[in-house]
């Protein structure tokens, strides 16, 4: 989810794509996929992405449709996968995992009252990163040439390493995190409709006047993936309660409030694990391999997918840029 009570705080404003053309983004996957994922499911037919064996592979479809829009737009995503779950984040596992399971009880109620449209709505909902979903998209993005990067820990951490050592030039979420990490300029939207959102780190703290470890400090009062906020703490009220009592600890002494754990995950936020990367941003996608991939290995619909192939290789010819090669 990241902090949500950061859309309050942060400097944000609407980019347009002719700015970036050239950047090189380093995206958190996930929270990418899993969009793209939802959107297929919902506005898509089960038959053109389940295979013979009843094997569903939507995120196929979600993939060709979501890297043509970048492509098209000059950017050169470098997809960071999340390692390994820290354990601060087992209770918002947890919850979402069972958000999944009343979706899916819901869903079925659904079918059995034949109400079609509520059903593909909550069957989005239930969508997961399977074992075969993480592999096939890996292997397309593979085909086509995109760099992946293996975070070891959260990737919205790894995409805010990226771009503050400059391997690339933003990071790219729907998430806040990415601001907490310490990413310069995150772009927001890269799956939506119209021009992103690019968040600004530097602008940010200059408006709250507040360094990084403040901000992470009014995160923290607020509620995080990792901890439950501090009770009538609100955005604003925290940033004034960080400036009034100094640190975290300064305002918790003063409001005899507690946070379990608050120093290891305010570190986690402040050092997180990441590791250094090298970026090829030569880009050079086999689309003839990826399509054969994608419908006569996997047996998705052709029609599902040829228009976005087909944007892929037109993007190819209209940036005329050395790195794609």
């Amino acid at each position: 989810m990241g902090n949500a009570d950061l859309r309050d705080l942060a400097s944000i404003r609407t980019i347009p794509f002719d700015d970036l053309e050239g950047s090189v983004v380093a995206v958190d996957a996930h929270n990418w996929l899993y969009r793209y994922l939802t959107t297929t499911v919902k506005w898509t037919s089960s038959s053109a992405y389940t295979t013979a064996d009843g094997v569903e592979v939507p995120n196929l479809i979600g993939v060709v449709t979501g890297l043509a829009s970048l492509f098209e737009h000059d950017l050169t995503p470098v997809m960071v996968f999340d390692g390994e779950v820290t354990s601060m984040k087992a209770d918002e596992v947890a919850e979402r995992r069972a958000q999944r399971a009343r979706a899916e009880e819901r869903r079925a109620e659904a079918v059995a009252r034949g109400d079609d449209v509520e059903a593909a709505r909550l069957s989005a909902r239930t969508q997961r990163l399977t074992d075969v979903i993480q592999r096939t998209t890996r292997e397309l993005l593979g085909l086509l040439d995109v760099p992946v990067v293996e975070a070891p820990a959260e990737g919205e951490a790894q995409c805010a390493h990226m771009a503050a050592d400059g391997s690339v030039d933003h990071a790219g979420s729907e998430d806040y995190d990415t601001l907490l990490f310490g990413a310069p300029t995150t772009l927001r939207g890269l799956t939506s409709k119209g021009d992103p959102e690019l968040m600004d780190l530097a602008a940010t703290l200059a408006d709250l006047e507040l360094d990084r470890g403040g901000l992470v400090d009014v995160a923290m009062l607020c509620g995080t993936d990792f901890n439950d906020g501090v009770h009538g703490v609100g955005p604003k009220t925290a940033v004034s309660a960080v400036r009034e009592h100094g640190d975290l600890w300064g305002v918790l002494e003063a409001r005899d409030a507690s946070i379990p754990n608050a120093e290891a995950v305010r570190s986690f936020f402040l050092d997180p694990p990441v590791r250094d990367v090298s970026v090829d941003e030569t880009v050079s996608p086999d689309v003839d391999a990826a399509m054969t991939y994608v419908v006569d290995e996997w047996g998705v619909d052709r029609g599902s997918v040829e228009r976005g192939f087909d944007r892929i290789r037109e993007s190819q010819v209209q940036t005329g840029l050395d790195r794609w090669t």
